[in-house]
């Protein structure tokens, strides 16, 4: 029987998307629920499964053609496995063979390593859905690498590198609906909003002292880690509760307050920016906090964010100190008003109480919308959440 594959129905923001791989190809055999293809939007790639076993008879779109919210990409025919198995069996070896399921699937990212690491698919541990090879596979297949052959494999691409240098060649490649839209969106800011940033510094050794008594203890009880993140995102809470113009956005000519504090993390992937949104922050604990971040960055990188798990929030925290970075001014995340940005920690001379002391310091940048916030309400904002985290007691006491 004749299935008609479509490509999923998209939320109302999201107009069209790409075709961007198909996994499976013409006449090749599938089971239930299996990646077929991956349709690329402006914030997320969605799956298209196989509905049943059978193969695909016909592909109608090609990879890189535009698709509309439940459109016709592809047909396919119901079969089992052993129908499948016995039509192969009667062809020749030699198309048997090439026609056989292969016992390691890719997903885009891994695809990428592989081509960069001339890694072979087969001698990689899968450890994914239905044997898939993930990201994280890879990177432990080449950890676990003799040292030569890591050697081997750095000297294949500064050899390469030296002959694309030399030989002066370009490569045009289209850019990522993602990464389009990021463009978009961020000169929309530039010249949309008038944006300002402001500076400050704060002393992380309360809270490095606070992780290392109790980090342990935290973990074992609560399942996950104490990071930094966590405590940033309860002094911001407690921030935009004092001052809630921060926490409040423009339409047109209204300024729009919420009485809610929907903080978004942005998360760096291979594919861009994405900035996954804790709802209802101000309702959670500090374990159920970092349990969501982690989970967000475990689905982030593995391509498995939704629409809904990225659109609102209400203000937007960016850690660009796990990339080394030491100082830099994050842009607005539109509607919103003020954006955080956390940087990495360096021990650095400081004075306290009349001596020069070392302590682990950190900057701290807020970029914010000047149409709605003044330096006062900017500069006092990012002060109170420089006390609270200097003072992690503050946090708890909601001073």
């Amino acid at each position: 029987m004749s299935i008609e594959i479509k490509s999923p129905t998209f939320p109302e923001s999201v107009a069209d998307g790409t075709v961007a791989n198909w996994v499976k190809k013409e006449g090749e055999s599938v089971q239930q629920d299996e990646v077929i293809a991956e349709i690329e939007t402006d914030k997320v790639v969605l799956e298209v499964v196989a509905p049943v076993n059978g193969t695909i008879s016909k592909i109608v779109k090609q990879e890189g053609e535009i698709v509309n919210s439940s459109e016709l990409i592809a047909e396919f025919n119901e079969g089992t496995i052993e129908d499948v198995n016995e039509v192969d069996s009667n062809e020749s070896p030699a198309v048997s063979e090439i026609e056989k399921p292969k016992p390691n699937k890719l997903g885009p990212a891994a695809k990428r390593i592989i081509a960069e690491e001339a890694i072979d698919p087969s001698t990689v541990k899968s450890t994914g859905k239905d044997g898939r090879v993930t990201k994280a596979d890879l990177v432990n297949h080449l950890n676990n690498k003799p040292t030569e052959d890591l050697n081997k494999i750095k000297n294949t691409v500064v050899d390469t590198n030296i002959a694309f240098s030399e030989s002066r060649d370009e490569k045009r490649v289209p850019m990522s609906r993602l990464r389009a839209t990021i463009a978009n969106r961020l000169l929309t800011v530039k010249q949309e909003t008038a944006m300002l940033t402001t500076f400050n510094e704060v002393d992380m050794l309360p809270i490095k002292e606070l992780r290392a008594k109790y980090g342990a203890e935290f973990e074992k009880q609560h399942g996950v880690k104490l990071g930094f993140m966590g405590f940033f995102v309860i002094a911001a809470i407690q921030a935009l509760k004092k001052f809630p113009l921060v926490n409040a956005s423009i339409d047109q000519t209204d300024i729009v307050y919420h009485g809610y504090q929907d903080i978004g993390v942005a998360v760096s992937t291979e594919r861009g920016l994405v900035v996954p949104v804790i709802r209802d922050a101000d309702m959670m604990s500090l374990p159920d906090i970092e349990k969501s971040i982690l989970d967000y960055s475990v689905k982030a990188r593995d391509g498995k964010l939704s629409m809904d798990e990225m659109q609102g929030g209400t203000f937007t925290i960016s850690n660009g100190g796990v990339f080394g970075s030491l100082l830099s001014t994050p842009i607005l995340n539109a509607p919103q008003t003020a954006i955080l940005g956390m940087h990495s920690i360096q021990d650095r001379p400081v004075a306290k109480d009349n001596e020069v002391v070392i302590r682990p310091m950190m900057y701290l940048a807020m970029s914010y919308d000047h149409r709605l916030l003044d330096g006062k309400e900017a500069v006092t904002f990012l002060v109170s959440i420089k006390e609270q985290l200097e003072s992690p007691e503050r946090l708890l006491l909601n001073l």
